[in-house]
């Protein structure tokens, strides 16, 4: 089979990108300003008393990580509609990214299984297709670069977990969290690796975590009020609905958000079903969150793209489109608030419970790295005795 054969469906999503992003680009950056103030603020350093390590004491309102702030400050010396235009072209190309990553992943997952890679790439094509235009929402009609990186981060770390790297695990997923403290909710991805190299990736993970944020709370311990910015309670939440009438966010709101992420996690994991991990915590968000934007939904077509394609062997990712439809289609159809945040609270419990506890048919659940503390990587040499000679395993995805 022809290299272009193999990418046609990159192609095709590709051109699918540039549409979303020729429609949205007109009407978008509603939130960049906040990632360019903080990029100035970062980089201002002591010249600015509230610059530097002081901004987060001085500037609760900017939720975002370090590492978001440090690479947003790299489009300031741009006039801001310049930045802000070519920061959303990168960020729309990482969405693109995310899908090579993604069936890579999954290609090497699957290695020895018989896997039918033709099947694998529509697998990707059908769920990119609903993916991305909810990655235009966040990157481009928010310009939400903190959930971007994160997000992509997470990618990254979901393929080191694949290719058996612990250090590489870690250490994305500390840049996850560096980027938008949300990210801790997919932390349980480090217990998918075999049991010997949790030491490993958790350590690169904290000093790397430590390495980010301990200056800001060292210099500025008030930095920590950061935690209690709170936003309105929206009537459309899930949160609203389910009997929490506080009009902004209760302060056991976050920490709960964050322990039933880790623990439906943490589950997950336990019932060798680690690629459901990101859609389990940003569920956790979706059903907690007081506001009921948009762009959180860019995070649960993550997680159902992982899933679709890594998790289970079906040809059609329902799952990406069901999430599509539910949470970003009746934001336009369901005009009462009090449904929106039933049909979000039901999407949330309906995807919990599927991922779970529904059968999978997947001939490595049962040696799941978690299970056998065997990696894809470990089984590689095994997987290519199998592989019928001339036909290789992993074509370009």
């Amino acid at each position: 089979m022809s290299a272009i054969s193999q990418r046609v469906h990159l192609l095709l999503l590709s051109a699918w990108t540039t549409l979303w992003f020729g429609v949205v680009q007109p009407h978008g950056g509603f939130s960049w300003h906040y990632l360019r103030t903080g990029g100035e603020l970062l980089y201002a350093g002591s010249g600015r008393a509230d610059g530097g390590l002081n901004l987060y004491a001085h500037h609760p309102e900017l939720q975002m990580g370090p590492v978001s702030f440090l690479a947003a400050g790299l489009f300031n010396p741009l006039p801001e509609s310049d930045g802000q235009l070519l920061a959303a072209a990168l960020m729309s190309l990482l969405g693109l990214l995310i899908l090579v990553v993604v069936g890579r992943s999954a290609a090497w997952h699957l290695l020895g299984t018989g896997t039918n890679h033709r099947r694998l790439r529509q697998r990707v094509l059908v769920a990119g297709l609903a993916f991305i235009p909810m990655w235009i929402e966040v990157a481009v009609r928010f310009g939400h670069l903190d959930d971007v990186l994160a997000l992509f981060f997470t990618t990254l770390a979901v393929w080191a977990l694949t290719r058996g790297n612990p250090a590489a695990t870690g250490a994305f997923l500390a840049l996850a969290m560096d980027s938008k403290p949300t990210a801790l909710a997919f932390l349980p991805l480090l217990l998918a690796l075999p049991r010997k190299q949790w030491l490993r990736a958790g350590l690169w993970c904290a000093a790397l975590v430590a390495l980010a944020w301990l200056p800001f709370l060292l210099n500025a311990p008030q930095s920590l009020t950061a935690a209690e910015f709170t936003i309105p309670n929206q009537p459309a939440s899930a949160l609203h609905w389910l009997g929490v009438d506080d009009p902004r966010t209760p302060p056991w709101d976050r920490p709960a958000q964050a322990t039933a992420g880790l623990a439906l996690g943490c589950v997950a994991v336990w019932r060798g079903r680690w690629p459901a991990v990101v859609l389990l915590g940003a569920n956790a968000r979706i059903a907690l969150d007081p506001s009921v934007y948009t762009y959180y939904t860019a995070s649960v077509l993550l997680g159902t793209l992982l899933w679709d394609v890594i998790g289970q062997r079906r040809l059609v990712p329902w799952w990406s489109w069901i999430a599509l439809l539910t949470l970003y289609g009746t934001v336009f159809v369901v005009p009462d608030d009090a449904a929106r945040g039933l049909i979000r609270l039901g999407f949330v419990i309906v995807s919990t419970a599927y991922v779970l506890l529904w059968p999978v048919r997947d001939r490595r659940r049962r040696r799941s790295p978690s299970r056998t503390g065997r990696t894809a990587a470990d089984q590689a040499p095994d997987a290519a005795k199998r592989a019928t000679p001339g036909a290789p395993e992993q074509p370009l995805l």
